[in-house]
């Protein structure tokens, strides 16, 4: 079987089912974006030497997947019956591990800027990414129909997730965060 079908050259995507779409459509971009944020969880997992983090990590590609199945399968096709949906169990479980992660920093009191240990610039990428699926679920909800508001949730708090994540590997590491500078502007006289 070869990988490219030339099916797409229209400017259209097969969702899950077997309708097709334009591949600018929101519902595209939606899981479009979970895709990039799993690749970026994948970078960051190779530069990763934590193996607990590494599990962690690995776990919320496979989740990922069920997310983005989620998104690129239309309501009301056949083939929703065969997707693992993101519930409200997998939300606790994310705040869960939020809880847990977050105990090892020092609380914030300040915006800080991405960065330090390149994993945690790959974990500061990837959450950056889950916020645009974050956004691009919440349009395909308003523009084109109901979307599992447990995935929702899910993707809100594994974007919160990933940050506490890029602190943790700072702080394992021993990088200092950069806090962000506050410039006041000079008012004129």
């Amino acid at each position: 079987m070869k990988l490219y079908t030339k099916t797409g050259d229209d400017g259209t995507t097969g969702l899950y089912g077997g309708v097709r779409t334009r591949k600018d459509a929101v519902r595209v971009e939606a899981y479009g974006s979970v895709d990039e944020a799993n690749a970026a969880l994948g970078l960051a997992r190779a530069f990763l030497d934590d193996v607990e983090l590494d599990r962690l990590l690995a776990t919320l590609q496979h989740a990922l997947f069920d997310v983005g199945a989620d998104l690129a399968t239309p309501a009301g096709s056949p083939q929703r019956q065969r997707l693992v949906l993101i519930d409200e169990a997998d939300v606790s479980t994310l705040e869960r591990a939020i809880d847990k992660h977050d105990s090892e920093l020092e609380p914030l009191r300040q915006f800080i800027v991405p960065g330090g240990h390149v994993a945690s610039a790959a974990l500061h990428q990837a959450r950056a990414v889950v916020r645009r699926a974050e956004r691009a679920a919440v349009r395909l909800g308003a523009e084109e129909e109901a979307v599992n508001p447990a995935l929702l949730g899910y993707l809100n708090r594994l974007s919160d997730l990933l940050f506490v994540l890029a602190r943790l590997v700072n702080a394992r590491h021993g990088v200092s965060e950069t806090r962000l500078l506050v410039r006041r502007r000079q008012r004129a006289p």
